[in-house]
């Protein structure tokens, strides 16, 4: 087999990978019109994954890595997500001694520091 050959069924699979990523992205973005918020997550969510191991795999070739590449890149995911679902309930809290949300309340005054000064440089307001 001749290097030409060899080099277009490769450009081929990249153009059947494109395709197949395509198709999920018009699914995803059709999950939507369904109106079924379960439906959507799971669609959105689960797309979107499939999507990121499909370019993962072929397009950073990760594929023809060694195993432990993969098991290094679900290990860093799973830590990130540990580390979000663990500060997520702090952040994301709506209420609390130091809470003060200036961005939609006008005549706040911020509790900290760091939120004046987003005040007296125009961040905030």
């Amino acid at each position: 087999m001749s290097q030409d050959a060899a080099h277009g069924n490769h450009d081929a699979r990249y153009i059947k990978i494109w395709g197949i990523l395509v198709v999920l992205l018009a699914i995803s973005v059709a999950g939507p019109m369904l109106e079924i918020q379960v439906i959507t997550l799971i669609t959105a969510f689960g797309i979107a994954i499939v999507k990121a191991l499909m370019v993962c795999a072929y397009f950073m070739h990760l594929n023809v890595e060694k195993r432990y590449i993969w098991y290094m890149l679900i290990i860093s995911v799973a830590f990130m997500g540990i580390f979000y679902f663990g500060s997520a309930p702090d952040v994301m809290q709506g209420s609390g001694t130091q809470w003060k949300d200036c961005v939609l309340d006008k005549s706040c005054v911020p509790t900290n520091d760091m939120a004046k000064d987003s005040v007296n440089y125009g961040i905030l307001r």
